[in-house]
């Protein structure tokens, strides 16, 4: 059977940096292996849940150059979930339970202070047709839990250590204790289901063999594999990498938006400095630019993946990004500069590239070229900067013509160096740095440049 992934975003704001890794991931593996990748919205709760939002995660994954093979929403499969549900109630391992999040903040907190782990005492398979008359009548609505197989056969009240192991294929052998877990709430009060149950309907029936997600998840992996034997269901393979956290160690959210996709590609970066930051931050390679997803595929190894959380600058996008920029040809930004409205062809490309730290700077270089452009021409050097233009060589210009007009400036100023460049720059581009003006000037031209020396 071939490698089938997913990537199970939750349309409920906008994917950053952080969701962006195990979006990666699972997609260059999948690839690597010949297999199929599925973009799945887990999109149940349908009150924070929006199309903009999938709209935006789609778009903002065909921008870092992910194209699913298959699209699911879990919104339109609710009846496969109330069949498992159903399966797991006859079964007796879901059963309802009526308290209120108060009253299990208190069970918790006594727990804590007689020192035992605040563990659910599974007091929802004690109540009697009484007690749960009395929660009816006031208008308690019960959430449904899953037993966990931790307990003495026969008596669910008798916990006992239960470990659950798999081969982790990113952090190798893993084993949870059940009987250190709470029964998990499957279905919540006003009967919708939270992420567990869907989920794990989803991979059995959409044929997923790798599970591949932050090590956020590495306890819920013992719970899930028990419901999926309890399901008969197929247990996939597991993989849990490091979480991608700022350079303070503080975590990403969708509510905050913090580096979220969107932003980073508004602000002019390059998609492959983003997913060769998000993928290989953590890992045993150095976070260097790959050329595209095939290249960034084969410097993935799962088994260099660090256990600790991966800290990053986002700085570091801008950085990758420049270095990405200044290796672009102009055959591959040709439609971009174009659509920036850019110039020059080729020739110009060339001549500025290595002046661009993302490719909308590009517009920012063919204004300097058509203007308009504030010369900036200090007091002191009004007498120098009327002398250059006088001096000004006659057209045709190529690239020999600022060394031409330099040279006689020079003769008659006496300046060099900084101080013979440095005004004539200043007045000609607005600008203290950029390209080499012998390839610029002939772009500006006489006219511009006559202009601009006025002042």
């Amino acid at each position: 059977m071939g490698v089938t992934v997913r990537f199970a975003p939750s349309p409920t704001g906008q994917i950053h940096i952080g969701n962006c890794r195990p979006a990666l991931f699972n997609w260059l593996y999948a690839k690597k292996q010949g297999g199929t990748y599925i973009l799945r919205y887990d999109d149940t709760d349908q009150e924070r849940s929006t199309q903009a939002f999938a709209e935006g995660i789609a778009r903002d994954l065909e921008w870092l150059g992910i194209v699913p093979d298959r699209v699911e929403r879990q919104s339109e499969r609710f009846g496969l979930y109330d069949e498992a549900a159903k399966v797991l109630k006859e079964a007796g391992l879901l059963y309802a339970c009526y308290e209120t999040g108060e009253e299990l903040e208190r069970r918790r907190n006594r727990a804590r202070a007689l020192g035992r782990p605040p563990v659910y005492d599974r007091a929802g398979l004690k109540y009697t047709p009484e007690q749960i008359e009395k929660f009816q009548a006031e208008g308690r609505k019960p959430h449904w839990r899953f037993k966990l197989p931790n307990h003495v056969e026969g008596d669910p009240f008798s916990f006992q250590r239960t470990e659950v192991h798999w081969d982790d294929v990113i952090r190798g052998r893993q084993t949870v204790d059940l009987a250190s877990l709470s029964d998990p709430v499957l279905i919540r009060g006003d009967g919708t289901y939270l992420y567990t149950l869907p989920s794990i309907v989803d991979d059995a029936d959409m044929g997923v063999t790798h599970v591949i997600r932050g090590e956020d998840h590495v306890a819920n992996t013992g719970v899930q594999i028990a419901i999926f034997e309890a399901l008969g269901r197929p247990v996939p393979i597991f993989g849990h990498h490091n979480l991608l956290t700022t350079a303070s160690g503080e975590g990403l959210s969708k509510r905050t938006g913090a580096l979220s996709i969107a932003s980073l590609r508004d602000a002019g970066y390059e998609p492959m400095a983003v997913n060769s930051l998000a993928v290989l931050t953590g890992t045993s390679h150095a976070v260097e630019p790959a050329s595209d997803l095939e290249a960034l595929a084969q410097m993935v190894d799962f088994t260099g993946i660090s256990k600790s959380a991966a800290k990053f600058d986002p700085e570091d996008v801008g950085t990758l990004t420049a270095k990405i920029t200044h290796a672009l040809s102009y055959d591959t930004v040709k439609d971009r500069l174009e659509a920036l409205g850019v110039g020059g062809g080729e020739a110009f490309w060339d001549i500025i590239r290595e002046n661009c730290s993302t490719l909308a700077d590009a517009a920012n270089w063919w204004k300097v070229v058509t203007g308009p452009v504030e010369a900036q021409i200090e007091e002191d050097d009004q007498e120098f900067i009327a002398k250059a233009k006088e001096l000004l060589p006659a057209e045709p210009w190529d690239e020999t013509t600022w060394g031409v007009w330099t040279k006689a400036v020079k003769g008659e100023t006496g300046r060099k160096g900084k101080g013979l460049f440095m005004p004539l720059r200043r007045a000609v581009t607005g600008l203290g740095h950029g390209p080499d003006l012998k390839s610029m000037l002939p772009f500006i031209g006489r006219q511009n440049t006559l202009d601009r020396l006025d002042g």
